[in-house]
């Protein structure tokens, strides 16, 4: 996968809570990202499981339930665009950055749900996205880097700490490349579209097991996330040229492997170093977000991605 180098980036939904212009932890946007460090660490995995047992994802999505009340940047953090701006311009800049990668992915899932709601006569909301280092704070409650990328549906936003995507090579075994990461976007704008739909509402908190309304919303939001790759490469700029280019069966491969590495049996048994107990599923199996990613980048249909249909086969 390629982006357009000619294509302008648009940053306005960026907000950097990291270090440089404000917030903790590493460099401003546009420059390279720390090695080591956050996303789903062993003790995060631990952490997951005691909560989304607990108290499961809450109607959330992504990460864990987070304890509510602590709305709000953290003491002494700061939101930055500027730097966004000045690094992320071009479709270059995504092909040379992981920050501007991330941008540029923002940009194409925008613009592909954009559309897609209108055709419905859904008016479309954009989330705001957040790159964080080590801990932040939401609408939903503060949250640190072991929790993974997250969707709030507290304050309708988009939390990552991009040292994640090293997590999933080097912790995961994932295959990685710049298409298994928009992978993980893509998920997380998912949430944000049941969100805009009021598909959280049917899920009820604490439940899981393989059949759960978290596992169902879960694996709706992989489907969304295929369905936006189906349309990737013909969804415009506003020059009317598409941003992204050149996906190939190795950048599919890579996004199921990714889908694959954070199946819950994949996590209770490789990293959780415990046996598999589907009663604690909360976010699917393996083949489950294999299986649903697949069915929406095949159609190319959201209507495709229902899993809260009655009698639908959820694999």
């Amino acid at each position: 996968m390629r982006f357009d180098e000619n294509a302008q980036l648009d940053t306005s939904q960026i907000d950097d809570l990291r270090g440089g212009g404000g917030g903790r932890g590493g460099g401003g946007l546009g420059g390279r990202v720390a090695a080591g460090g956050g996303g789903l660490g062993v003790v995060g995995l631990i952490l997951y499981f005691l909560l989304t047992q607990l108290g499961g994802t809450g109607g959330g999505g992504g990460g864990y339930a987070l304890p509510g009340g602590l709305g709000g940047l953290a003491e002494g953090e700061t939101t930055d665009t500027s730097q966004a701006a000045q690094s992320c311009r071009s479709g270059a800049d995504a092909n040379s950055e992981l920050d501007c990668e991330v941008v540029a992915v923002v940009n194409s899932l925008d613009g592909y749900w954009s559309d897609a709601l209108a055709r419905s006569g859904v008016t479309y909301q954009p989330p705001r996205t957040n790159f964080f280092s080590g801990s932040v704070r939401t609408g939903c409650g503060s949250a640190s880097s072991a929790v993974g990328p997250f969707y709030c549906p507290g304050d309708n936003e988009i939390y990552i700490d991009l040292s994640f995507y090293q997590e999933l090579e080097s912790r995961f075994g994932a295959q990685g490349g710049p298409f298994a990461r928009a992978y993980v976007m893509a998920h997380e704008f998912g949430h944000h579209i049941q969100a805009l739909l009021g598909t959280n509402s049917r899920v009820r908190p604490g439940e899981t097991g393989p059949t759960s309304g978290s596992v169902r919303l879960e694996l709706q939001a992989d489907c969304y996330a295929g369905v936006w790759a189906a349309h990737a490469e013909s969804t415009p700029t506003e020059s009317g040229e598409p941003l992204i280019t050149g996906i190939t069966q190795d950048d599919i491969a890579a996004a199921l492997d990714t889908a694959a590495r954070i199946g819950d049996d994949y996590i209770q048994s490789e990293l959780g170093g415990g046996q598999v107990d589907e009663s604690q599923f909360s976010h699917g199996s393996s083949d489950q977000r294999e299986r649903w990613f697949t069915t929406g980048y095949e159609t190319g249909d959201p209507a495709q991605c229902d899993t809260f249909a009655r009698g639908v086969d959820l694999g």
